[in-house]
Formats: C-alpha cells, sequence, structure tokens
C-alpha cells in the first residue's frame, strides 16, 4: 500500500512529461510553418528578405508585404484554429459525443448568418464595423446554440447527442437556404466578398482584424483552461458529477457560452471554417489523453497548426490564385468525419 501514492505519482509524472513533450513538438511545427508562410506568396521574399524587414532593414516594399498583409493573415490563423479547436473540445465534453463540432451543429452557421446580415447593411472596410462582428456573429452563434440544444433535449434524459447532431445538421440547412436567399439581393460587390468569406477564406489581412478576434481568445481560453477539471468531471456524466458537487446546470451554461463565444468571434473574422473543432480535440486526444489540463492546450496547438498549414497550402496550391483555407480543411476533414462516423457506429 505504501508504494501506491508514488506510483501514482510516477504515472502522473509520465503523462505530463509526454503532454509536454506534444506541446513542444506541436509548436515547433507552428513555427516552422508560421516562418514557410512568412516567405511564401505570390511574391517571394527569402528567408534573409524576412529577417531584415523584421529587424526594420528591409525596403519598403517587403515591409508593406510582410507586415501589412503575411503578419496578420497569420496570427489570425492561429488565433483561428486554437479558438475553433478548443471550442470543438468543450462541446464534445459538455455533450459526451465525439462528433460534437461548432460547424456540424450548426453554431458557425447562426454566427455566418448575423454577419452576412451586417454586411448587407454596412461596409466592411470601416473600422467600427469591424470590431462589432464578433459581437453579431456571438448573437447569431448563441441563438443557434439555444435553438439546437432545445431540439435535443429529452425530459428524464437530457440532452441526446444523436439528436443533438440530427438538429444540427437540420438547422444549419435551413441556415443555408435562408443566407442564399440573402446573397441572391446583394449587390455586386457584397456578394463577391461574402461567397469569398463562406468559402472560408481568412478575410483578416489586416492588424484591425487580429485586434477584433485576439481579445476573446485572451480572455475566453484562460478561463476554459480554469475550467478544465470541471469539464473532466462533467464527463463521466451529470449524475457522478452533482455527486462530486458540481453545479452541472450553471457549468454546462458558463462553458456553453465559451465555447459559442469562441466559434462565433472566429467565424467574424475568418468565415465559414469546418472541421476544425472536430479534428483538433480528436488528434489531441490520441496525443495526451482525455484529461482536460492537457487536452485544451493540446487542441489549441493541433486546431493552430491545422490552420496555418491549411491557408499556406491554399496559397500556394494554384498561384497566382488561392484556395480558401476552408476548402483545404474541408479535403481534410470531410474523410476524418466519415471515418469517425463509421467507427462511432461499429
Amino acid at each position: 500500500m505504501s508504494s501506491m501514492p508514488y506510483l501514482e505519482s510516477k504515472a502522473e509524472r509520465s503523462k505530463r512529461i509526454r503532454a509536454v513533450s506534444v506541446f513542444v513538438i506541436l509548436a515547433s511545427l507552428i513555427v516552422i510553418a508560421f516562418i514557410l508562410s512568412m516567405n511564401t506568396g505570390f511574391i517571394r521574399l527569402s528567408p534573409v528578405e524576412v529577417i531584415k524587414t523584421l529587424f526594420g532593414a528591409g525596403t519598403a516594399k517587403q515591409s508593406l508585404i510582410l507586415f501589412e498583409f503575411r503578419l496578420p493573415r497569420i496570427i489570425i490563423s492561429v488565433l483561428l484554429g486554437a479558438g475553433l479547436a478548443v471550442s470543438g473540445c468543450i462541446l464534445q465534453a459538455l455533450t459526451r459525443n465525439a462528433l460534437a463540432d461548432p460547424g456540424i451543429l450548426g453554431i458557425n452557421a447562426g454566427a455566418g448568418l448575423m454577419v452576412v446580415l451586417f454586411i448587407a447593411f454596412f461596409p466592411i472596410n470601416q473600422a467600427a464595423p469591424v470590431f462589432l462582428l464578433p459581437f453579431l456573429a456571438l448573437l447569431g452563434a448563441g441563438a443557434t446554440a439555444a435553438l439546437i440544444f432545445a431540439l435535443s433535449y429529452e425530459k428524464h434524459k437530457g440532452i441526446s447527442p444523436i439528436r443533438m447532431v440530427l438538429s444540427g445538421i437540420a438547422v444549419a440547412a435551413g441556415i443555408a437556404a435562408a443566407m442564399i436567399i440573402l446573397v441572391i439581393k446583394l449587390e455586386p460587390n457584397q456578394y463577391q466578398f461574402v461567397a469569398v468569406w463562406l468559402a472560408g477564406s481568412i478575410l483578416g489581412t489586416s492588424w484591425k482584424f487580429v485586434m477584433a478576434l485576439l481579445p476573446w481568445l485572451v480572455v475566453l481560453l484562460p478561463f476554459v483552461l480554469y475550467k478544465a477539471r470541471t469539464l473532466n468531471v462533467m464527463n463521466m456524466g451529470d449524475v457522478t458529477a452533482i455527486g462530486l458537487g458540481t453545479r452541472v446546470s450553471r457549468e454546462r451554461l458558463l462553458l456553453l457560452a465559451a465555447a459559442v463565444a469562441l466559434a462565433g468571434s472566429c467565424v467574424a473574422v475568418g468565415g465559414a471554417i469546418g472541421f476544425v473543432g472536430l479534428i483538433g480535440p480528436h488528434l489531441a486526444r490520441q496525443l495526451v489523453g482525455p484529461r482536460h489540463q492537457y487536452l485544451i492546450p493540446a487542441s489549441a496547438l493541433v486546431g493552430s497548426l491545422l490552420v496555418i498549414v491549411a491557408d499556406l497550402i491554399g496559397r500556394v496550391m494554384i498561384q497566382p490564385s488561392e484556395v480558401p483555407t476552408g476548402i483545404v480543411v474541408a479535403v481534410i476533414g470531410a474523410p476524418y468525419f466519415l471515418y469517425l462516423l463509421a467507427r462511432s457506429k461499429a
């Protein structure tokens, strides 16, 4: 019996070392992708030119390309991936549904509908509207999430995972139809912008988009990490969580609000990029296990790596044109979703 605490602490230490190793590897891969993204584009900048420009020794043209176009876009890619992946991680834990994802459940579609409505009436190139986009997306995402959870709730049983996925797909289809009707009535310049945005193209190529998204992640990601132990308990089921003293209804509402806010703010800036919230937590779970103290930061890193690599691939695939990031992620995510669906059925 006396050796049991030692064995437990040794096992815990092993898990922690494994998680830290995974974090270091993922962070290193993100840094490599970050550097490659700074060098890559229609106008190539060599590593030496990038370094000179970063330290103020580049030409005016190189400074314009790097600081005004590439760096904001790369930073937004990293932020988007982290926000969407952590949002999916929360939803999977709260619903105990391996297929839960803000895109599949229709939450992204609800946020997108509000953004399209806003774009239809206000020019997007104004600074103030850019900072309003995450708030409007939050309203749309929150209303959609409330509707989906209401439709998937069963009396005396709680939220049904299967009904939630089916309700999300149905609601997303209805919202997509509404957006098609709305898009038809847009002006040509507005239509072009919305079409690119709906394809999941990262529209934020200026620092004001970075500043519109950054505060949401700075506040919400530490909050979710603080609630990691609560997510561990709630993942065991409501009865067990209540028995351990967790206020399930309150915690579920707070965490659901955080997941919706993360998804909504990311959609407002990055467009309809799906599957990140599905793939990120699944890959992270295979790397570090189910404990949310490790799973949440791992999901954020995997999501960031996925989006920044997808954006890099999209920019170099058919130069001088580019493939929207959302399409590249969908090419990766759709087969993975079918694989998870088949595995869950088995």
